[in-house]
Parts: structure tokens; sequence; C-alpha cells
């Protein structure tokens, strides 16, 4: 699978996560809303970056995740605070003892279809 191919599929991929975080968030089931949109999130930098740059990392290093949608060009800097955004709710809606708020789910919703909208318009370019 060519760097294109494979940016479709997170295309795909994080548009699926994207609709289970908007039903999650419906049930006013926060923590799987975030989670969901998170991984959507992820998918949608994981395209922006094959797209432009033919290649993706597979960290769990926020830090290398942002930096690498940074360094995507014009595009990628434009999400990254969306994108951290998102990742500051990776812990606390998988890992942490503390819930996210309903407040903290719906934005999490929209940032990630932020981040989807932006890497559906990269992928197809």
């Amino acid at each position: 699978m060519n760097a294109l191919q494979q940016a479709r599929a997170h295309l795909t991929k994080a548009r699926e996560f994207l609709e289970a975080a908007e039903l999650a968030r419906e049930l006013d089931l926060c923590n799987a809303a975030a989670s969901a949109a998170v991984t959507s999130g992820i998918n949608s930098k994981d395209a922006i970056c094959l797209a432009l740059t033919g290649r993706t990392g597979k960290t769990e290093n926020h830090h290398d995740a942002r930096a690498e949608l940074r360094a995507a060009g014009p595009a990628g800097r434009s999400l990254e605070t969306t994108f951290s955004r998102l990742l500051r709710l990776k812990q606390k809606s998988q890992y942490q003892a503390a819930s996210v708020s309903a407040p903290e789910a719906i934005k999490s919703v929209e940032w990630a279809d932020r981040m989807l909208t932006s890497a559906t318009e990269v992928v197809r370019g």
C-alpha cells in the first residue's frame, strides 16, 4: 500500500471513530466520546502526514506526534493546537480515575471533526 492509500485508510478510520464519538456523546458517555475523538484525531494526523510527507510515525509520545504534524507544513501547523487539545484528553478519558466532563466531551468531538475535515481536504488535495 502506498502512502496515499494509507492516508485514505486512516481517513476511513478517523471517520469511523468520529461517528463513534458522536454517538457516545449523544448517550452522555463522556469518557468514551473523548477517547474515540482522540483516536479519530490521531488517525487524521496520520492521514495528513502520509499525504504531505509520505510517512507517519507510530509513537505514544505526544510531543513527537505534535512535532510530526507541525513538520507536515502549513496544513499541519494550523491544526497543532487542536491536536494538542485532543491529546490532553487521552489520559483522562482512558486511564485516570477522574472522568471527562460533558463540556470536554463536546469539545473533543468538535476538535476531532475539525481534524477530519482538514485531513479530508489534504488527502483529496
